[in-house]
């Protein structure tokens, strides 16, 4: 895929197949920090993907308090779109600005090739929606942020955040929804809801409209499985950055072994192999293509020890 990709999917394509994947049933949708990630989601099943702000920016080593801008996520998520040709839900967090911002924004993305966009309503500088003290912003402005998204790139899906609960509670977030609905949002995420009474009261208040939860882990939600909440009437089920805090811990593990020992030999079984590698990103497509680079063999593993006169020690 990637660049050999000869009819590239159009992004109003990838935005209906995306909406057509919440219609049919509850949607599954993972978090994909780089296209490495997106292309083992695609891999292991999942047909639409998630980039998240705050899974972007950890993995540049920055928090997640809007420190980096439209055009950073833009490149990332064009090449997670380029990889994988699956629909891709681009977080843009409060739009990266005003009203013109945020339907500059989305005229870029939607230049990507990313089916959807998610913007939130909290002030700037953002918060991750499961910390304390977050500040909103009035209504109308993301009501005026969601109908310049729409005036811009029409096809766009719009997932409308509230973070409402903390300090307007259940009657902020589901007022709030319904506003954002009116100006055009196609589905509404109602953040860092504590409880399942919590959860049902949302969908109840919304009847026919398509709800996220988001399932994000040391947060204030609860582990939820994704058949609790469609139970319950939620039509896409968020797991933004689950995949990087794996990929950490298994890099964490393996550097502190490494300078531990001296040695990745104990921990071989647990890495994909340079075959499954070159398998899951098509290297040896793009060998093909260039004629003076010879097909490559790969390395027998492991190697045979040859330093006592050609016999295996």
């Amino acid at each position: 895929m990637s660049w050999l990709q000869q009819s590239p999917t159009p992004q109003a394509v990838l935005a209906e197949q995306f909406r057509e994947l919440v219609a049919q049933e509850p949607l599954v949708l993972p978090g994909a920090h780089d296209a490495l990630a997106a292309l083992l989601a695609r891999r292991a099943g999942f047909r639409a993907l998630y980039l998240s702000g705050g899974a972007y920016t950890a993995s540049r080593g920055l928090p997640d308090l809007g420190l980096v801008g439209l055009e950073e996520v833009a490149e990332r998520a064009r090449d997670i779109v380029r990889a994988a040709e699956l629909p891709l839900i681009v977080d843009i967090d409060t739009g990266y600005g005003g009203v013109l911002n945020a339907a500059r924004a989305a005229r870029t993305l939607a230049e990507a090739r990313v089916a959807g966009v998610q913007i939130e309503d909290q002030s700037y500088p953002k918060k991750c929606g499961h910390l304390s003290d977050k500040s909103l912003v009035p209504p109308e402005e993301l009501e005026q942020k969601i109908r310049a998204i729409k005036a811009v790139a029409p096809t766009l899906y719009i997932i409308a955040r509230t973070d409402a609960h903390e300090s307007e509670g259940l009657e902020g977030v589901v007022a709030r929804a319904r506003r954002y609905l009116a100006a055009g949002a196609d589905a509404i995420f109602p953040e860092a809801l504590t409880n399942e009474r919590d959860f049902r009261a949302v969908s109840e208040a919304l009847p026919g409209v398509t709800l996220l939860a988001n399932l994000t882990e040391f947060g204030k939600t609860p582990p939820y499985t994704a058949a609790e909440l469609a139970s319950w009437g939620y039509r896409i089920i968020l797991f933004p950055v689950s995949a990087l805090r794996v990929a950490a811990r298994a890099m964490e593990r393996l550097y502190q072994h490494l300078w531990e020992h001296g040695t990745t030999r104990d921990l071989v079984p647990e890495m994909q192999t340079r075959a499954e590698l070159y398998e899951t990103i098509g290297y040896f497509d793009y060998e093909a293509l260039d004629s003076q680079v010879a097909r490559s063999t790969l390395p027998q593993w492991p190697p045979a020890d040859t330093s006592h006169g050609g016999q295996q020690g």
